[in-house]
């Protein structure tokens, strides 16, 4: 959210501001479902799935907690906005999603299980993944240890190299998107603005699509793009994980896209020369504005990764994440 003193964006998470200090607002939202609403659900999904609480929100969608009536197996169910869901084109959007996905099988992508939708509900169902997300880490410690930082993104970077060779391009690469299992992988999620190149455009030329703070250029412009904006997405979110803040930030997306457009990041040697050399090189050469200056494809990024932690001595044999405490 933006700070209503500062105008600074905060995430969500935050419980003040990272600019001035102020506290900001609190959003309630219930943390189980209304009883219709898991009536509903139910019989959308013809009593397949035992709906147990929800567990998040976003601008789309909310998710909850459900289980497998028969296999006992822990799920998520995505359900779409009720008054989205009255939106043909938001659920042409929505399903979309869950199709696009549905056709990757990579182990750092999470795959849509099932997907349906009635008059009133529309939903996905997808594989339970609760070591929770990359977002909630940097709003708890505000910044990431560069060897895990460098794994994560590695990790990304593999999985969305995968999905440009299957035609897909994610367009929303974010802290909030990626997940983390129980063993620390990070696992791409939220492909619900993807373009494939078995879909036609729902949009018109000239709109952006994505989250203002790690739009490509050619996104912030409303242009089409391919793989190398979602690589220009993972150095927005390796620069957050090393600093703490995205190399933009404006009072609006507007502000923040005209940066992005316009404006060169300020290189991580400046701010924190304290900072691996070898990381920060590549985080800034994943910021590149021109596309054909960027790596070409994830693979490189990854490999650019691996490369470096290996001149490093870091070994990739621990996770991505720390266990956490039983509680």
């Amino acid at each position: 959210m933006f700070c209503p003193d500062c105008g600074t964006w905060n995430r969500s998470a935050a419980r003040t501001c990272g600019q001035c200090n102020t506290v900001l607002p609190t959003i309630e939202a219930p943390v189980e479902a209304p009883d219709h609403l898991i009536t509903s659900l139910r019989e959308a999904t013809g009593q397949r799935y035992k709906i147990v609480r929800r567990v998040g929100s976003g601008g789309m969608a909310d998710v909850y907690e459900a289980r497998h009536h028969m296999l006992d197996r822990p799920l998520a169910v995505k359900v779409l906005h009720a008054h989205l869901a009255r939106e043909q084109e938001m659920r042409v959007r929505f399903r979309r999603e869950a199709e696009a996905a549905s056709r990757l099988l990579h182990p750092f992508i999470c795959a849509p299980l099932d997907y349906g939708e009635t008059e009133e509900a529309v939903y996905i169902v997808l594989p339970f993944i609760n070591g929770g997300c990359l977002a909630d880490d940097l709003a708890a410690t505000r910044t990431i240890v560069p060897a895990r930082a460098a794994r994560i993104a590695a990790q990304v970077a593999t999985a969305l190299d995968y999905a440009t060779r299957h035609g897909i391009i994610h367009r929303d690469v974010k802290p909030d998107n990626v997940l983390f299992d129980e063993d620390g992988n990070a696992i791409l999620t939220d492909f619900g603005i993807a373009t494939a190149h078995f879909h036609g455009r729902l949009t018109a030329g000239g709109r952006a699509m994505g989250t203002p703070h790690y739009m490509a250029p050619e996104q912030a412009m409303g242009r089409f793009v391919d793989g190398r904006a979602d690589l220009y997405a993972v150095g927005v979110m390796l620069y957050e994980c090393l600093i703490g803040v995205t190399p933009f930030d404006g009072p609006d997306g507007y502000a923040i896209g005209y940066k992005h457009v316009h404006e060169l990041p300020t290189p991580l040697e400046k701010i924190a020369p304290q900072l691996p050399k070898g990381l920060a090189a590549i985080t800034m050469r994943c910021l590149e504005k021109a596309p054909e200056m960027r790596y070409q494809r994830g693979h490189d990024l990854a490999e650019a990764i691996y490369d470096w932690l290996h001149t490093e001595g870091v070994h990739d044999g621990s996770p991505v994440r720390a266990a956490r405490p039983v509680e």
